[in-house]
């Protein structure tokens, strides 16, 4: 019986899927977005504050990344976005979070500016770290509501006790739009 409820259900939800207006797409106001987001080439620094998936090791120190981000389409091309991640430092922990905007230019070239920040005692001390980011690249739509998205990003540091430096990342981004 809970195999026949999970069917249905699950045949249930494509139909809805499916069943969408033909002239509404993806990226239309109204429209949600939930994205994973891989990084690439950032330094420690930057694997301790993400909202995506991750995994960084050198000198014999691991650092590790798990978050994602969901957005909301306020106009046609135009998300408003939030991210949220945990990522583990050597063994110590932090929190991220991330608050910004996407707009998809000619609908498929995304371009996003956000702020990233984060907490974590055992790692960043009495610092409160917190990056301006901006990511520019290509949306392939591999179906109508699904979406792999490689870009550049660019993190700069607030903090400059922190941190001062600037750090630049190769992205590839997986997006469900609903």
């Amino acid at each position: 019986m809970k195999k026949l409820f999970l069917a249905a259900f699950a045949v249930f939800a494509f139909a809805s899927v499916n069943a969408q207006d033909e002239e509404s797409s993806a990226l239309s106001e109204g429209s949600w977005v939930v994205e994973a987001n891989t990084g690439f080439g950032a330094s420690q620094w930057g694997h301790t504050a993400n909202t995506g998936i991750g995994l960084y090791s050198i000198d014999g120190i691991t650092v590790w990344s798990i978050g994602g981000e969901a957005g909301y389409f306020v106009m046609d091309d135009l998300a408003i976005k939030l991210g949220l991640g945990y990522n583990d430092f050597d063994g110590a922990s932090s929190f991220s979070y991330k608050l910004g905007a996407k707009y998809y230019i000619d609908s498929q070239f995304p371009v996003q500016v956000d702020l990233t920040g984060a907490s974590g005692d055992d790692v960043f001390g009495d610092e409160s770290p917190l990056w301006l980011g901006i990511q520019g690249g290509y949306a392939w739509f591999v179906a109508d509501n699904i979406s792999i998205e490689p870009g550049l990003r660019y993190n700069l540091s607030m903090n400059e006790d922190f941190t001062d430096e600037g750090m630049v990342e190769f992205r590839v981004g997986f997006a469900l739009h609903f």
